[in-house]
């Protein structure tokens, strides 16, 4: 039976018709309904033609979920949440260190998070910071929920002064057990949980239970999977880089592909692999494009200026469109975001760098040849991109593929998976 893929984002909500055997039959898109998602589910379902079809599902919808991490040491447990956040469809709004005072709580408070992620110490070590920024988030007025991932010595304790003011909190293991050693797997569940109950549930997107029953995982974790599906049948070695470009944010993912035997598979990806740039997009973060691009000498001063107009109208109206800069501020944003994506890894990309790189996102789905040959050229040119992408075949994800390929592996259907994916590793 055929199933239908569906990704519900906070602009547009996007369906896939897949046969069992990976055959992509049909796509449709329907502006993502606010408040009730489920009235544009229906039309993108009625479109397919997939009623009474299985349905696999993820969102990002609601806003997405800002969350702020709490740590001892600013280098140590707060930047192993931070990393620990990264993948786990989050959106990080404050990172604080050390203990709590009046300043730091407003400071939190402004940051306006979903939900707050505690950290502090290693696995028997000093309780004391933990205990205290428990104590202080329990008593004050900072009702969001809280992930506790600290020192499993002070947990009863710090869950038990939480509780007792009515705080949400879920619990789990220390993302940073010992000195050196990060484990952020059990925290990104822990937000991939809250994700879904707290954004997906909590948000009103839906009246009814229907629509948070119907989503499996939030909408970067599926395409982080179907990366991973991608990476495993390229035909040669080398990393696949997709750089998907939103109205908000900027998210880049990678994964490298490798032969053991007969068999080529993707290497595990660590928690970095999946990198988001809150502060550049297309449209409401269209000004920070212009900021950073100045900022890393990618515009001169003049060309900023003349570009600070047009980004500033599309950032204050976000359904108008003008196709010449949005080609720059596009071109712009992916540069910027594998910078700092490779930053993040450290350049660990394969030892030939990326064989592809995939384009996502609304601006280059519609763009013509010539558009898309001058991102192409810029991300291979570009000095800090070059010894990674110079050889790298660009290919857009028009059909936008990604994400069911993702839900169809989580669900026991990778072959479906890797069939509809192969089409993406031909340019």
């Amino acid at each position: 039976m055929s199933v239908l893929c569906l990704d519900v984002g906070s602009t547009w909500t996007k369906g896939a018709l897949v046969s069992p055997g990976g055959e992509l039959l049909g796509t449709a898109s329907h502006a993502t309904t606010l408040p009730e998602v489920l009235h544009g589910i229906a039309a993108v379902t009625e479109n397919l033609g997939a009623a009474g079809l299985p349905v696999l599902a993820c969102s990002s919808a609601g806003g997405g979920l800002r969350l702020a991490v709490l740590g001892q040491e600013r280098l140590v447990s707060a930047e192993a949440g931070y990393r620990a956040a990264l993948s786990a469809g989050a959106k990080v709004v404050h990172v604080a260190a050390g203990k709590l005072d009046g300043a730091g709580l407003r400071a939190v408070r402004a940051a306006r998070p979903d939900v707050l992620l505690l950290t502090g110490g290693t696995d028997g070590g000093d309780t004391s910071v933990l205990l205290h920024n428990a104590r202080r988030l329990a008593v004050n007025r900072i009702g969001v929920p809280v992930v506790l991932a600290g020192n499993v010595k002070a947990r009863d304790e710090a869950v038990e002064l939480l509780r007792g003011t009515g705080r949400t909190v879920v619990a789990t293991d220390n993302v940073l057990p010992d000195v050196g050693e990060l484990a952020p797997g059990p925290a990104r569940q822990a937000i991939r949980e809250v994700f879904l109950r707290h954004v997906i549930g909590g948000k009103g997107l839906s009246r009814g239970p229907r629509f948070r029953d119907m989503v499996r995982t939030v909408t970067p974790d599926a395409v982080l999977s179907g990366v991973a599906r991608l990476a495993a049948t390229q035909p040669t070695d080398g990393a696949v880089l997709v750089v998907d470009v939103g109205g908000a944010t900027t998210d880049v993912y990678s994964a490298v592909s490798t032969v053991d035997g007969d068999e080529r598979h993707a290497v595990g990806l660590p928690v970095d692999r999946r990198t988001v740039e809150g502060d550049i997009g297309m449209r409401w973060s269209a000004t920070g494009i212009v900021t950073e691009a100045a900022a890393e000498r990618l515009l001169s001063e003049d060309e900023a200026a003349a570009l600070a107009g047009p980004a500033g109208r599309l950032a204050a109206h976000p359904d108008t469109v003008e196709s010449d800069v949005d080609t720059r501020l596009a071109t712009l944003a992916a540069v910027l975001a594998v910078r700092r994506h490779l930053r993040m890894v450290d350049g660990r990309l394969g030892p030939r760098g990326a064989g592809l790189v995939v384009l996502s996102g609304g601006v280059f789905r519609h763009a013509g040849a010539g558009r898309l040959d001058e991102v192409g050229q810029a991300l291979r040119t570009d000095p800090a991109l070059r010894p990674h992408l110079r050889t790298a075949a660009v290919t857009v994800d028009r059909d936008y593929v990604l994400a069911p390929a993702g839900l169809l592996a989580a669900a026991g259907h990778p072959e479906a998976a890797g069939r509809l994916i192969a089409r993406l590793g031909r340019p």
